[in-house]
This record gives structure tokens, C-alpha cells and sequence, in this order.
């Protein structure tokens, strides 16, 4: 099956931020790795996934209390 990697600019920028959101996006099925790059200064989350949908991601990250948004 394809996997899908989908990007988004976050407020995610700390190892303790890494944390908090860790049980939320591993709780969303479909989500086959995942991380977040706090050096960029957009904190990109990378979502590798099979047939998980975006608007789960974002409800997970917004849940932990990060800003989200999708990039193209």
C-alpha cells in the first residue's frame, strides 16, 4: 500500500511539546511514523501514513493545544 506523507507548519517546538502531543497523533489510526522538526522555524510535523485523514491529524495536534496548519 502507498504511504502518504503529509506536512504541516506547527507550534510544536520543544521536546516537552514533543511529549504532550505524543499520545494524541499515536492514538490516530493509520499513522505509521510521525515527527516534528523544531529546528525549521515552521516546527514541520511529518506524518507518514497509510489512509489516515488529515482533519484527524488536526484534531489531535489542536487537542494537545498546538496551532496546526497544512502545507502543500
Amino acid at each position: 500500500m502507498e504511504k502518504n506523507i503529509l506536512k504541516f507548519k506547527t507550534s510544536i517546538n520543544c521536546g516537552g511539546c514533543i511529549a504532550k502531543v505524543t499520545p494524541y497523533l499515536d492514538s490516530v489510526k493509520g499513522i505509521t511514523k510521525w515527527e516534528v522538526d523544531t529546528t525549521d522555524k515552521n516546527k514541520v510535523l511529518s506524518v507518514i501514513s497509510d489512509e489516515v485523514v488529515e482533519s484527524d491529524i488536526v484534531n489531535a495536534v489542536q487537542q494537545a493545544g498546538f496551532k496546526i496548519e497544512k502545507i502543500n
